[in-house]
């Protein structure tokens, strides 16, 4: 069996096979997918992709600041005296492991979730568990960055015109609607003639 060729993608070892055979079975023992130098599918190239796309939501633990305090609500002597509930934030300005353009979309989108010293603020008192609930705020931290990563799609141009179309047909309709009232208190007025 032939080694494996480095892709020219990167100076990593890929899985490619520089034949043109399909699906073959490495040493290893799993399948790779064939093909010619830079066309097709390469896993070492979609690894590197995949990789680049969880460094933006890979959130640094080390770099927030963590807080736990008392949960709230039922659980008798236990949520009285541990305290589970955990407060996650970090400042979005001075985020070094945040693009420039992300922390702009962070400040705009969830400006609630922002308090006045420019942190963005999350906690969790789901669990009874320290580690799960700092778990689940770094699960709603993750989560906000994508949703402020998504960039909102441009409508095409039928849409724009339905959109048109529906505004002028509602704003006939509003005038049509108000031409009648008038008309009604025209009518109720009493004539003096």
């Amino acid at each position: 069996m032939a080694a494996p060729a480095v892709c020219s993608f990167s100076p990593l070892v890929c899985a490619c096979r520089w034949r043109l055979t399909g699906i073959t079975a490495l040493s290893s023992g799993t399948a790779g997918i064939q093909h010619r130098p830079g066309i097709g599918f390469c896993p070492a190239r979609a690894a590197a992709r995949s990789t680049q796309d969880q460094q933006l939501t890979h959130i640094p633990v080390d770099k927030l600041k963590v807080s736990y305090s008392r949960s709230s609500g039922a659980g008798g002597q236990h949520v009285n005296k541990v305290n589970t509930k955990a407060e996650v934030r970090f400042h979005v300005q001075t985020a070094d492991w945040l693009p420039e353009t992300l922390k702009s979309q962070i400040l705009l989108k969830h400006q609630s979730r922002i308090n006045k010293a420019g942190e963005l603020f999350v906690r969790s008192e789901i669990s009874r568990s320290q580690r799960r609930n700092l778990q689940e705020c770094v699960q709603k931290l993750t989560a906000l960055i994508q949703e402020a990563e998504q960039q909102e799609a441009e409508p095409s141009p039928e849409d724009q015109e339905l959109w048109k179309n529906r505004l002028n047909k509602r704003n006939l309709e509003r005038l049509k609607q108000k031409k009648i009232h008038s008309a009604t208190k025209r009518a109720r007025r009493p004539d003096f003639d």
